[in-house]
């Protein structure tokens, strides 16, 4: 009983003893700016609480985006891959933690054995006779590995770091693959605009071929401007084709983000929402905790530091206690349970490298080299992120100047189409002059509307270049 009790106790003494190899302290990023650049000066960052929770796409408003959304939670494989791959780190964090414990075996043999007689004599002039005899032995086996040293207790916070590495690790590839969706349906959204704004003017344009046509007719225009508009709507055809083409490989990336065979997928046109959401921004320092990608690196660091006190743990000896407890040796079932069958043992093993040609100086190495590459991809991580929230600000406020002025060229064109079209009717102008003119109204809408589908592009990126809705917990 009382080896038992000590048993049971070990795992609660060794945890109460310091841990071979250096404690984990998360690295400080000391040259974090403090807000975000926009145009020339630093810009104060809005409250964190205020950022987008939960679903982030629903900051759009767009219910046909949130269907595709849950689609893709729901069906996407990459996604099921790594909620596997997060599985398969949790199962290992486990089993790295059940070395905190003893190893419990209950073994037992039975065997009926006969000796030779003619075998050599184990005493003198006492001649060996033939024997038959049983032997049943039932026993528990108990063995544990003392972690005096904490080199058990490194390698499960290693173990468990890695763990929340892959969980943060899933949440990135949610954030990617729900950015992608939004990205695709956008993209779809402003092709779906700048096909309705082409067929309208192929409409205007062959109102106009009539017209000259007509014209011709009477004499009153050229064969060549007969040409000129003819081709003009040959070649607004040919750009309507070529956007037709485009939403249809976007449409079937879609249907492979959403987990659906590209052949039978279809989403029905659509316009765009008619602003962009407002997004709070917060700081920068609040990317380390909203980003998964930072929070899987920060974990990779945890890691790779527990690691250098598992390599260190080599150095020393390695204890284990290996006893036999309750167990019985007897030759008759009859009398294998009592206490003249009882046998039991207690041991101790002690394991020490005396030489190995540097191999264990060469595994500290390898986890300290390791350690310093997991700071430097942490570090890279932070970066990237700072970046590609700079560039989304960046892109959002550039496309709205850039959209505010082609909103007044847009409202330029329209004016000089109105005015020629009507110098046309009254022969003051000729199909050439209005075939441009023509090309130039439609020139300046599909610009408008790129420029439209941009900011919703941006907006997407800027929501993940914030981490969407993940935020750490610890």
């Amino acid at each position: 009983m009382r080896l038992l009790m000590l048993l049971a106790s070990l795992p609660l003494l060794c945890a109460a003893c310091a841990s071979i190899g250096p404690d984990y302290k998360r690295p400080a990023i000391t040259d974090m700016p403090a807000g975000w650049k926009t145009g020339t000066e630093w810009q104060p960052a809005n409250p964190a609480d205020a950022a987008p929770k939960k679903e982030w796409w629903k900051t759009f408003g767009d219910t046909r985006l949130d269907e595709l959304e849950s689609n893709c939670l729901r069906d996407n494989p990459s996604l099921k891959a790594s909620v596997a791959r997060l599985d398969q780190a949790l199962a290992q964090s486990n089993a790295h933690a059940a070395a905190m414990f003893p190893t419990v075996a209950l073994n037992a043999d039975a065997s009926r054995t006969r000796t030779s007689a003619n075998r050599p004599l184990a005493a003198y002039n006492i001649p060996n006779t033939s024997t038959i005899q049983n032997d049943f032995r039932p026993n528990v086996t108990v063995s544990y590995e003392i972690d005096w040293l904490g080199r058990v207790r490194r390698d499960i916070e290693s173990a468990r770091a890695s763990a929340e590495q892959a969980a943060a690790d899933q949440e990135n590839v949610r954030l990617v693959l729900t950015a992608q969706v939004a990205s695709a349906y956008f993209q779809v959204r402003q092709l779906d605009e700048e096909i309705g704004l082409v067929s309208g003017s192929i409409a205007l344009q062959e109102k106009v071929l009539d017209l000259t046509r007509i014209r011709h007719d009477f004499g009153a225009a050229a064969e060549n401007d007969v040409a000129f508009q003819n081709a003009l709507v040959s070649s607004s055809n040919a750009q309507l084709e070529l956007l037709k083409n485009q939403r249809k490989q976007t449409e079937d990336t879609l249907a492979t983000l959403t987990g659906v065979p590209a052949a039978s997928f279809n989403i029905a046109a659509g316009a765009l929402p008619a602003l962009t959401p407002a997004i709070p921004v917060g700081l920068p320092a609040n990317l380390l905790e909203r980003r998964p990608d930072i929070a899987s690196a920060e974990r990779a660091m945890a890691a790779a530091n527990a690691q250098i006190g598992v390599a260190k743990a080599a150095y020393f000896p390695t204890l284990i206690l290996a006893p036999a407890l309750g167990g019985y040796e007897s030759n008759t079932l009859s009398n294998l349970v009592s206490a003249p069958s009882l046998v039991w043992s207690v041991g101790v093993q002690a394991s020490q490298t005396l030489f190995d040609g540097g191999r264990i100086g060469a595994g500290v190495d390898f986890a300290q080299a390791g350690y310093v590459a997991a700071v430097s991809n942490y570090r890279q991580a932070v970066l990237v992120a700072i970046q590609e929230t700079q560039d989304a600000l960046g892109n959002l406020q550039g496309l709205e100047s850039a959209r505010q002025k082609q909103d007044e060229a847009v409202r330029d064109e329209n004016k000089a189409y109105e005015i020629t079209l009507l110098r046309y009717k009254e022969g003051l102008d000729n199909a050439l002059t209005l075939a441009t003119v023509q090309q130039n109204q439609l020139s300046a809408l599909r610009i408008q509307s790129q420029i439209r589908g941009g900011q919703f592009q941006s907006a997407v990126s800027l929501l993940k270049a914030l981490g969407g809705s993940w935020k750490e917990t610890n």
